[in-house]
């Protein structure tokens, strides 16, 4: 079979040898879901679908086997879509797939839409991922003969599958096994054969995937989420992994080199009550409304103000390589790159460390120079983020330690990282991400004070003094919260708005980035966000009174600048919402509009000022009858490069 499957090899993929597997555009968008068991599948997959839906909703589609017919419903749109499309089909069958796609190769259209058959249609597939060199199988699977149905490199895959399996005689495992082998790129996948009914086959490189355990059934997931109501027991399909899940019988697990592999058992951490939206519109308000429970969460064990300490076992185990430290870079993407400008503003005033914050996207690619005393930090909600687990293979070919901080248990980033720190916040459903946000900082401001403690960089009074006022913040973002009713009123004044900008300076300037960002995100308004003395460098030209202006000017150091960058805005006619420090007097008398916090220290007053901004967005995306959890042309976890 060896022999017979490198002549395969040489007709389909002489030229694949060329593909240099270097600069890989990975994918964990699409949302993936399967069960075998004794229950019929078709409402698992379904519930399972909506639990993925914020990971992509341009089109869903789902395979089921019922007596050796192997039946693929699948349609353009959210699984709603789907639901109607299969009200009047034969939905029976207690093994199946389903997938809800975030577009990549093909448009979102129903030929595009996964799974997709074989040409046979005696095998079906769905995938989360890229396929490096999908044209290059595909002209060699043309010239067998092959024709294809979609614009998709999945249905290549399957293809090539299907050619596997018939030109070397051998079952679906091994078929995969095969494909897989010549396959460049990143992918989660699962796929059905119509003549065995009892056995789906998975695996996985670079996309997540997860394998639940229940009673004499099986669940497959992208992630957790539409597999907690049935079991709590887990297994993590590890890298260039294959899983073989056949019906009442244990897992098999093996890699594509053919290394056989023990299933790890996992129990599951979080609640079936996380995922569902407790009465709130929307995920993502709920999610706001979370986080004075999530950063208690967040902090509970690690922030002991009876005892006057922060703990961090990840920094404790590694404690010199910190002290150490000559540099400290920060790599992450979009909102926790945001976390990180705050994290590089503490850990340089606590910790007295250079800082560097980096686009991962960006670190990757422009030849950064790294030392081995180098710490470099890694934040990443999913820990599936592509260009950020690139940046952490590269940091470790240059010997430098990694430091993850990661929301999900199992995940990539903490596999990947030689020690790091979970949020713990429980799952983030909302595309818009608020909650994992504030724990982020919450961590990296955590980490600060610990470095700046063991460094002597702090006075005892300081650090006693960071504990107390940072477990006070929890309490204090509950205040804020309250005003939920007035930002909601304020909302309604900025329909009218295309652009925005938003304000800060120090702490809050990344603060006025991430204000800018969930705007964008969900309502489709342009904004920017800028630190407040850049206006008069050239984006003052765009002040009128029909440009809002948030500002963000709670008390700090550099509170008489802003208030002076305000005053020049004032002047111009523009429009100032602001968000301030309670009893502030001064800076209310210069905005149409006001929005306290409670008083803080500087360092953690981004923890409180980013909330009114979370509502206003969300309320401003409500108003224009916006799709919060599910914006337009984004999806949660995280990247196509």
């Amino acid at each position: 079979m060896h022999v017979h499957y490198e002549s395969n090899r040489n007709i389909l993929l002489s030229n694949t040898r060329k593909i240099i597997n270097t600069n890989l555009k990975l994918n964990y968008m699409c949302g993936i879901v399967g069960y075998i068991g004794n229950r019929q599948a078709y409402p698992i997959l379904i519930k399972g679908l909506h639990r993925l839906e914020y990971r992509g909703y341009d089109s869903a589609g789902i395979a089921l086997i019922d007596n050796e017919h192997l039946k693929v419903y699948k349609a353009k749109g959210k699984v709603e879509e789907l639901e109607q499309f299969a009200r009047q089909k034969d939905i029976t069958g207690t093994i199946g797939i389903a997938h809800t796609r975030w577009a990549t190769h093909g448009e979102p259209t129903h030929n595009n839409a996964h799974p997709h058959y074989s040409q046979s249609e005696e095998i079906a597939i769905i995938h989360n991922g890229i396929i490096e060199n999908y044209a290059v199988l595909k002209e060699g699977l043309m010239k067998e003969g092959y024709i294809f149905q979609s614009e998709t490199d999945t249905e290549v895959l399957v293809q090539l599958i299907e050619y596997m399996k018939k030109t070397n005689g051998t079952d679906l495992p091994t078929a995969v096994q095969l494909a897989l082998g010549q396959v460049v790129g990143a992918y989660a996948i699962a796929v059905l054969d119509k003549h065995n009914p009892d056995l789906i086959v998975a695996a996985r490189k670079g996309s997540p995937l997860v394998v639940g355990i229940g009673e004499d059934e099986y669940f497959i997931g992208s992630d957790a989420t539409p597999i907690i109501e049935y079991t709590n027991k887990v297994t993590y399909i590890g890298e260039e992994e294959i899983v073989t899940i056949i019906r009442n019988e244990p897992l098999k697990i093996k890699t594509i080199g053919n290394i056989e592999k023990t299933p790890q058992i996992q129990q599951l951490e979080m609640t079936l009550s996380q995922l569902e939206k407790g009465g709130y519109p929307h995920f993502m308000l709920k999610e706001i409304f979370e986080q004075p429970h999530s950063l208690s969460d967040c902090m509970r064990g690690r922030v002991n103000v009876d005892k006057d300490n922060i703990t961090l076992a990840g920094f404790i185990d590694n404690k010199e390589k910190f002290l150490n430290a000559k540099r400290i870079i920060i790599t992450a993407c979009g909102t926790s790159w945001h976390a990180a400008q705050i994290g590089m503003y503490a850990i340089e005033e606590y910790a007295r460390i250079p800082v560097e914050v980096e686009y991962s996207s960006e670190f990757r690619y422009r030849k950064p120079v790294i030392h081995k005393d180098d710490i470099v930090i890694t934040i990443s909600q999913s820990g599936e983020t592509a260009d950020t687990l690139a940046a952490v293979e590269l940091a470790k070919q240059h010997g430098a330690f990694i430091f993850g901080i990661c929301n999900v248990v199992g995940s990539s980033i903490p596999r990947n990282t030689h020690s790091g720190c979970y949020t713990h916040v429980g799952p983030e459903i909302g595309v818009a991400s608020t909650k994992a946000f504030t724990a982020q900082v919450t961590v990296l401001t955590m980490l600060a004070i610990l470095i700046g403690k063991e460094n002597g960089t702090i006075s005892q009074d300081k650090y006693l003094e960071l504990i107390r006022e940072l477990s006070l913040i929890p309490d204090k973002i509950g205040k804020v919260l309250k005003k939920n009713d007035q930002i909601a009123e304020l909302a309604k004044t900025f329909t009218y708005a295309s652009n925005c900008i938003y304000l800060g300076r120090g702490y809050n300037f990344p603060i006025a980035l991430e204000g800018a960002l969930k705007l964008k995100e969900i309502s489709y308004i342009h904004a920017e966000g800028y630190p407040a003395a850049e206006m008069k460098h050239g984006p003052i030209a765009l002040i009128s009174n029909e440009m809002p202006v948030i500002a963000i000017a709670t008390q700090s150091e550099t509170y008489e600048k802003v208030l002076s960058n305000i005053q020049e805005i004032k002047a111009r006619k523009g429009r100032i919402v602001s968000i301030v420090t309670e009893g502030d007097e001064i800076i209310k008398g210069l905005s149409s509009h006001t929005i306290e916090v409670p008083e803080t220290l500087p360092c953690l007053a981004p923890l409180l000022s980013v909330i009114p901004l979370q509502l206003l967005a969300y309320h401003i995306a409500v108003v224009k009858g916006c799709d919060v959890d599910q914006p337009r042309n984004l999806a949660k976890s995280v990247t196509v490069e």
